[in-house]
């Protein structure tokens, strides 16, 4: 995303996405790089023979904070595992992960293994580069993975990846303050709170200074990478948890989006979020959280908890390193508040290994061994240690086990939020058309962020967004192609 998360290995953007779960940070490790071949001319060196010797090629960034520091170790345990099988990992960073998948994918050559956000997957289906691997999928490999996360792979009928993790987009929150105001974040975690609740909540979060406030009860990354996330993770506990119906009718001209639009900028009005919201970036709001600048703080990944007890063992150790001016925090994971009378749908990110093609098609063996190194990838020990790494739930059975005999420190009161935020998770929604899906982003990118950064700063008013975002809709699909509630 996730925005990926740069949060996910540094503390996240955010998230974001390759996908904003995964977009605010990471290192860059070249060691060892390689060019990966072509999907073409690596389906050469295999054969009719299941014993023929067979290279797989895989372009990676640093999914978790460790993640590379494991590649050595990948390869060769695959190896151990399909003595015939090569696999040639060739690390990126997040920053120019995209553009190295798009140049190869552009020149006819990509890698056949690319780790990328799912909602990227129809981008590659559209160019034809993406391949389907649903007749070499076999039952063991798609009966390990959690139905859901294994959705998101899926553009119409075809299966292109296997995913790694479903990470969940909350909130967190200072345990310290949330007691401090009187908030009973366990009640929170079991279950939920309404808008209503969450703006009382956050409003006794605050801490003023004659005027000046020195605590926010809320703060919510809202400019660059993470620009898009704020409304559209709060539009799926909103009653729209899509930007289409079922009916595939656009959803955000509900009059549910008009009433979310103005609770969002009513928090800023109650003083309970900063004025200034609209230029905070997924760095300042973490920066924010660590010097007891706000209460509670958003989007919130799993792994932020791990990035709170890092800190917190800097500052006891008068390490120079930690975050200047920070406090200790014990990070509590908290769900996003539903809105106008709607139930609550968790936003997740689901990212995974995704398959590519050449310019020729693959020999079937070698597309069988695509999906041994997908699978392989996503599943097992590789998976526990990755998901362990980020604190993200798994989502594998095999990963499951695998993690059953490593230890991690993680709050259980936060694992058993993330779990049932994960049981109201917003369901995969591969039967939305391409065309469709296009002119919704153009909507997003054109319409719904600039406009949504105006509010924020105090420029527009709900209704001027409502109505902007209506016309745009009206225009892309037609009256009958809208919700109109």
């Amino acid at each position: 995303m996730m925005n990926k998360g740069k949060a996910l290995s540094l503390m996240l953007a955010a998230t974001l996405s390759v996908s904003a779960l995964t977009a605010c940070g990471g290192n860059n490790n070249k060691n060892g790089a390689a060019s990966p071949a072509a999907s073409g001319s690596a389906a050469a060196s295999g054969s009719a023979d299941s014993g023929a010797k067979d290279t797989i090629t895989a372009l990676l960034p640093p999914v978790s904070p460790t993640y590379q520091d494991n590649f050595d170790q990948m390869e060769k345990d695959f190896n151990a595992k399909y003595p015939n099988l090569t696999l040639k990992i060739e690390p990126a960073s997040w920053e120019d992960m995209t553009q190295k998948l798009d140049t190869q994918v552009n020149a006819g050559s990509p890698p056949d293994i690319a780790f990328i956000g799912s909602d990227g997957i129809s981008k590659y289906v559209q160019q034809g580069m993406a391949l389907d691997l649903t007749d070499v999928a076999t039952p063991e490999m798609t009966g390990d993975y959690d139905a859901t996360p294994l959705e998101y792979m899926k553009n119409g009928t075809g299966l292109y990846g296997f995913p790694a993790y479903m990470e969940v987009h909350a909130l967190g929150g200072n345990k310290e303050f949330l007691e401090a105001a009187g908030i009973d974040w366990k009640n929170v975690q079991k279950n939920g709170w309404t808008y209503d609740v969450f703006r009382d909540a956050i409003k006794k979060g605050v801490v003023k200074n004659g005027e000046a406030t020195s605590r926010y009860g809320f703060v919510f990354a809202t400019a660059g990478v993470a620009s898009k996330d704020y409304l559209g993770i709060m539009a799926k506990s909103a009653g729209m948890p899509a930007a289409f119906n079922k009916d595939l009718k656009y959803a955000y001209t509900s009059k549910n989006y008009l009433e979310l639009l103005t609770d969002l900028r009513q928090m800023i009005d109650d003083g309970s979020m900063p004025k200034e919201l609209s230029s905070v970036d997924a760095g300042k709001r973490w920066n924010m959280f660590l010097t007891g600048q706000t209460m509670i703080t958003g989007k919130g990944l799993a792994t932020f908890e791990n990035s709170a007890k890092k800190n917190n063992a800097k500052i006891d150790a008068k390490d120079g390193s930690a975050v200047k001016d920070s406090i200790k925090v014990d990070y509590i994971v908290l769900p996003v508040p539903t809105f106008a009378g709607a139930e609550p749908v968790s936003s997740t990110v689901v990212d995974g290994y995704v398959a590519f093609r050449g310019k020729k098609e693959p020999t079937a063996e070698h597309k069988a061994n695509i999906a041994k190194a997908a699978y392989f990838l996503s599943s097992g020990k590789v998976a526990a240690t990755t998901n362990n790494d980020l604190f993200a739930a798994h989502i594998t059975k095999s990963g499951r086990e695998a993690a059953a005999s490593m230890t991690i420190d993680r709050n259980p009161d936060n694992v058993a939020a993330v779990e049932t935020m994960l049981s109201h998770a917003a369901p995969a929604r591969p039967d939305i058309p391409a065309d469709l899906g296009a002119k919704a982003i153009k909507i997003e990118n054109e319409v719904i962020v600039p406009k949504m950064q105006a509010l924020l700063a105090g420029e527009i008013k709900p209704q001027d967004m409502y109505d902007a975002v209506k016309k745009a809709a009206i225009d892309a699909f037609g009256q009958d192609g809208i919700v109109q509630d």
